[in-house]
Parts: C-alpha cells; sequence; structure tokens
C-alpha cells in the first residue's frame, strides 16, 4: 500500500515529461504488481540511426513508425497520424530487440530433471516463472525474446519454450506460440555424468555410450509411430487393445515427423559429427548446437547438414571438454555458412548481450552489423521466429531497443525496450520506480526503529540496526530476497558451479 501511494505521487509529480500516456505507467519491482504498459496506437522513432539487422542495413537519420503492435515503415520525414507519440531519438540508435537462443531464467524450481537419461515428455512451459526479476533485469539490457531450456543432464531432455518478456503477463501470455516446438539434447560429461556425485549411476556412463542412447530412442519412437499408425480405427477397432499412448516416445516422433526441432547442447566436434549423422539416418534436421565450441573444427559440415551455431564467444576451459574452445569461433563458423548466434546461458551475462556482439568484431573481424545479428535476426531464424521479430522491418513486431549510443559500445546504455509495441523498460519510469522503492523503504525502517526503540523501553533489550549485515550473512535466503531473485533461482547457479556447467 505504502509502495502504490509513493507510486502514484511519483507518477503525479513526473507526468509531464512526454506525454500524458507516458507518465500513467510506472513499472513495479514485483511482476504481480505491475501493470501492463499501454499499447500505443501509433509512435513514431524520429531521426535516429537505425540498425534494421536485416538486408536494408544501418540508416541513418531514419525514423520509424509503429501502428498497433507492428513496425509500419521506416524512412525518413515518416507522416505519422496526428495522435501519434513522438520520440526524439536524435543522436541515439534503434536496434532490434535482443534474442537470447539458451536461457535458463525465468523457470520455476529446478531446471534439470535428472532422474532418466531421456525425459521427452516434461514440459518447461509447465514451469514458467513469470515474476522472476531477470525478466525485468533483461528487458533493461535490450533483451525481449529468450528460449527457455531445461538442463543438460539427460541426453534427451525436455520440451523447450520461447517466450517474449512482457513483464506482468501470465505465464501463457510469455510464450510465443507461433514459435516451431523444440526440444534440449545433451551429450558429453553432463548427460553420462562424468562430473557428478552420483551414488547411483546410470547407463551411460561414456560418450559413445550418449550416441548409443540416442540412437535406441529414435528407433523406439519410430516403431512407436508406426504401431500408432497401424491401429485399427473405426469398426475395425472394436475388441481391439489400442497401443498405450506414450508422451515420451510421442515427442520424439515428433522429431522423426519434422514437428519438433532439436537444439542440443555440446561441446566438442566428434559427439556432434555422431548426432549429424543419427539425425541423416533418421532423416531430419539438427536445427542447433549450442555451446558448439569446438564448431570452427566442423564448419563445413554443419553448414552442409543446416544446423545453426549458438554459441559463447570467450567461455572455455571451466571443464575438461571445453579446453579446446577459441573466440574466433562465431566468425569462423559465419564465413563458413553456418547461421551463427551468440547466447547468455547466464541471467547475468544476457543483459550484456550487445558486448558479447562486439566480441564478436574484436574476435574475427566480422562486421558490426552483422555481430549485431548474431544477438537478433540469426537468434530468431534459430528459433523459428524470424517471420516476426528479430529484425527491423515492415509488418513485424515491434519489438526494438532505444540506445543512448553506439548499441556496441561499453559506454552506452539502452533507453528504452519495446515489446508488441509496448513500452515495457524506461530509464527514466525505473528511476521513478527505484525512487519510489527508496522512500518505502526508509518509511518501513523508520517504522521498526521507532518499534525497536519502544520494545527497549518495555523491555531493556537492545537492538543494534548494525547487526542486519551480518544476520544476512546468516540467512543467505533473505537476502536473496531483498535483491529480487528467488531462492531457487539462486540454487540453480550453485547447482551449476557445483557441476562446472
Amino acid at each position: 500500500m505504502i509502495r502504490q501511494a509513493i507510486l502514484s505521487a511519483a507518477v503525479a509529480l513526473f507526468g509531464l515529461w512526454s506525454g500524458l500516456s507516458h507518465a500513467q505507467w510506472t513499472p513495479d519491482i514485483e511482476a504481480w504488481n505491475s501493470p501492463q504498459p499501454e499499447q500505443v496506437d501509433a509512435v513514431v522513432f524520429r531521426n535516429a540511426t537505425v540498425w534494421t539487422a536485416d538486408e536494408a542495413g544501418v540508416l541513418e537519420n531514419t525514423d520509424l513508425l509503429v501502428r498497433n503492435g507492428r513496425i509500419e515503415a521506416i524512412g525518413s520525414e515518416l507522416r505519422a497520424p496526428r495522435d501519434a507519440m513522438e520520440i526524439d531519438a536524435t543522436g541515439m540508435h534503434l536496434t532490434p530487440g535482443i534474442i537470447d537462443a539458451h536461457s535458463h531464467s525465468a523457470i520455476l524450481g529446478g531446471v534439470n530433471e535428472a532422474s532418466r537419461i531421456s525425459t521427452a515428455d516434461v514440459r518447461i512451459r509447465d514451469v514458467i516463472d513469470p515474476e522472476s526479476i531477470n525478466i525485468y533485469r533483461q528487458l533493461a539490457g535490450g533483451v525481449t525474446a529468450i528460449n527457455l531450456l531445461h538442463g543438460s543432464a539427460n541426453a534427451i531432455g525436455g520440451q523447450m519454450a520461447v517466450i517474449k518478456m512482457r513483464w506482468g503477463a501470465e505465464p501463457d501470455e510469455l510464450v510465443i506460440d507461433t514459435a516451431p516446438p523444440g526440444i534440449k539434447f545433451a551429450l558429453g560429461e553432463n548427460p553420462k555424468q562424468s562430473n557428478w556425485s552420483n551414488d547411483t549411476p546410470r547407463y551411460p556412463r561414456t560418450r559413445q555410450g550418449v550416441a548409443q542412447i540416442i540412437r535406441e530412442k529414435f528407433q523406439q519412437a519410430a516403431d512407436y509411430q508406426r504401431a500408432m499408425d497401424d491401429a485399427p480405427r473405426g469398426r475395425a477397432a472394436r475388441d481391439r487393445v489400442p497401443p498405450r499412448p506414450d508422451h515420451e516416445l510421442e515427442a520424439i516422433a515428433e522429431i522423426i515427423n519434422g514437428e519438433r526441432d532439436v537444439h542440443s547442447h555440446a561441446y566438442r566436434a566428434d559427439e556432434m559429427l555422431a548426432l549429424m549423422r543419427i539425425a541423416e539416418d533418421f532423416d531430419f534436421t539438427i536445427r542447433t548446437f549450442q555451446h558448439v565450441l569446438e564448431g570452427y573444427k566442423i564448419a563445413p559440415q554443419m553448414a552442409e547438414h543446416g544446423v545453426g551455431g549458438s554459441t559463447f564467444i570467450d567461455w572455455w576451459a571451466f571443464k575438461y571438454e571445453a579446453r579446446d574452445a577459441i573466440a574466433f569461433n562465431p566468425a569462423l563458423m559465419n564465413e563458413s555458412g553456418v547461421l551463427t548466434g551468440l547466447h547468455s546461458d547466464d541471467s547475468e551475462l544476457a543483459r550484456r548481450m550487445n558486448l558479447e556482439a562486439a566480441k564478436a568484431v574484436r574476435y574475427g573481424g566480422v562486421d558490426e552489423h552483422e555481430a549485431l545479428m548474431m544477438i537478433t535476426a540469426n537468434p530468431a531464424r534459430q528459433l523459428g521466429i524470424g517471420d516476426r521479430t528479430g529484425r527491423l522491418a515492415e509488418g513485424l513486431d515491434a519489438d526494438l531497443v532505444l540506445w543512448n549510443g553506439h548499441p556496441l559500445s561499453v559506454y552506452s546504455r539502452v533507453e528504452q525496450t519495446w515489446v508488441d509495441g509496448r513500452r515495457y523498460f524506461d530509464r527514466e519510469a525505473d528511476q521513478r520506480m527505484r525512487e519510489a522503492l527508496a522512500a518505502e523503504r526508509e518509511q518501513l525502517m523508520a517504522l521498526v526503529l521507532a518499534e525497536g526503540e519502544a520494545s527497549d523501553s518495555d523491555e531493556g533489550a537492545s537492538t543494534d540496526a548494525d547487526d542486519a549485515p551480518e544476520l544476512l550473512a546468516q540467512h543467505p535466503a533473505h537476502a536473496s530476497y531483498l535483491t529480487g531473485y528467488r531462492p531457487s533461482e539462486l540454487a540453480y547457479d550453485e547447482f551449476c558451479h557445483a557441476h562446472e556447467h
């Protein structure tokens, strides 16, 4: 109640900043308490440097018009409706929203269902956490869509979910329903559990075992699909027992049928070649290799197969199978014709993905515009949503970011992030929220101290506010609440660190 009252006062105070519709919206640090920003009928950005991530390249002194959540026009001195919101972007840069093709943010609880070698029947969509503070913080870094993946504990993991960062929306409202269904695979040390302390080890324990079990599961799925197709129907089905539904094999059969894409965690070249061979035996194409640190060794084979590469750029040697990585990997894959993207796999790194793109310029001399495409257009195409987002072009969703400087500069920052023509992050609004939260904190601290003084006078006990840091250190879960993170989110980080993910 106090926070809402302060927010309302702040809105009234700063309401004249840039028009009434903008001032009416101020986010909250808690999604459930944050109203959805208004989708403005028309908004025009004037005189920006527009990075299209498309064939048009980078356009200087350009206008961009948004109507009803879609990009309607890009050009010079565009005519806009009389009531359109006008944003003077002189000296600023406008880019597509960043798309992170490998994320574990906004997932409630653990991301690893580690019980079986194949858990194709479990779904991330069932455990999306719309209140994760990571959504808002990544909006502040220009991220507009992420691919939520299971962990890499299984050779065949679970079904993924591609979401937009609609802070304050319900879980189902975050999901991009037009994104093709996908599933997480994993190769190497994680599925064979060589870096786990497991008292009840399971098959397989070797790399060749991982390849064998994947091939076996595909054969079982093909047999299952054949049995379902051959099952009698109608009157012929009377007095016959139909095949028993199997949700695990059904999901794997969808891969063979071309209805579900495989996005596979992988580091080593030999393992990736083996998985491509299995896929070709069952007549489908791997959609992406995730991490793909040795992609530079097999880039021509990847291009021939048609698989994309979604990679880190300068993470390596964090475990044995990651020792042969090089920072030039994205540039070399890109030169070989592999659809190359950069991902975070980390909620904090996700807020600085523009600097990951900048590294591609440093390591390999990738053109700046092409480097930006590695975090926008290319991951969108890898996820099958490139016809809706990832570029600035007429007819696409208005998912865009306004920067105060060159988007690949360490000195630049995000001023605004728009999703579907709604301004979900605005640095001015964020500052109002910070001031409101600080005022609320001061009021609450005053109440606590006053209560403590009253208690001291009644009981003679001492209360020292300086004890607070020590108490928080003894109870880190409390600290997580103060920083906006759920204990489960921090627990996942601890899990990954323990297992060298």
